[in-house]
């Protein structure tokens, strides 16, 4: 079967899942980006790099609810599914999986995917149970897509690192490629919720690249005191009246453990909220 030569948009788990059983059986690789739309120049990159390594390129939209607190942006969350299908279809995209609201979870779903030890810092420190519900989708939309290989960003590092330990852990027949961060020209790291930011928010916001540029010199020139990294890059942000600072960290690049001495290669992750609008970011330092 050669490759389908024009986007398939498939609306039901059902369908999706019969439609990557029959690819399977015709030898196919399937590679695979989910994604939670609005899509942009990160999220194409991506694509392009699963592109690269597979037959039939599937890419999922669904803007996942139970990954969202109480008092999180689950409504709010930017949406635009045209202009998503043009940047899929420029992209090479074969397969897009656009869920139709309420057909992903049963009404009494009970069944949780639960990672126990990555989830508990950084990001998982003040958003509970949001990696229990990326894992949980993550391992539906496997199951469904069946794919060969998936592509998640470095941007996303924490939940890169969990996916990865969720498919060693659970011999998931997926491997994992991790995508690089994809910025701005002046360095920001390019995010759908950088559509929340005002003009004077959005300059606020080059505060994160510049505490991890900070950090990334420091360490470069010899300092291997995460304390003193860390609070380098405190003091950056702390110029900003705007900023306010969720978590700034140094950590084991594998294990995500807090570092006092960087010793092997080390995370430096941070989450900001400029505004209203939470932000992350990370570099890695290779000792």
């Amino acid at each position: 079967m050669d490759k389908p030569t024009k986007m398939e948009i498939i609306r039901t788990p059902a369908t999706i899942q019969q439609r990557a059983l029959a690819l399977k059986r015709e030898g196919r690789v399937i590679g695979f980006v989910p994604t939670m739309g609005f899509l942009h120049a990160g999220h194409v990159s991506l694509m392009r790099l699963a592109r690269t390594r597979c037959d039939v390129l599937a890419v999922s939209i669904f803007v996942n609810p139970t990954q969202f607190g109480p008092n999180e942006d689950l409504e709010a969350y930017p949406r635009d599914f045209a202009q998503d299908e043009i940047l899929c279809a420029q992209a090479g995209v074969d397969l897009l999986f656009y869920p139709e609201s309420g057909t992903m979870y049963a009404a009494d779903a009970s069944v949780w995917v639960d990672e126990a030890s990555l989830s508990t810092v950084l990001c998982g420190a003040s958003r509970i149970g949001h990696f229990r519900g990326v894992c949980t989708v993550v391992a539906k939309l496997f199951n469904l897509v069946l794919p060969d290989l998936a592509v998640f960003g470095e941007k996303d590092a924490q939940q890169l690192r969990i996916i990865e330990r969720m498919v060693r852990d659970l011999n998931f027949p997926v491997e994992i490629l991790r995508g690089a961060i994809v910025r701005e020209a002046d360095g920001l790291a390019m995010s759908s919720r950088n559509k929340y930011l005002a003009s004077l928010q959005r300059k606020d916001a080059l505060c994160l690249r510049r505490s991890l540029d900070c950090a990334v010199h420091l360490f470069a020139t010899g300092e291997r005191d995460a304390g003193v990294l860390r609070q380098a890059m405190v003091e950056i942000i702390g110029q900003i009246p705007s900023a306010r600072i969720d978590y700034i960290e140094i950590v084991d690049d594998m294990t995500l453990a807090s570092v006092e001495r960087i010793e092997r290669t080390a995370l430096v992750a941070l989450a900001v909220k400029i505004g209203s609008t939470r932000l992350i970011d990370n570099d890695v330092l290779r000792a």
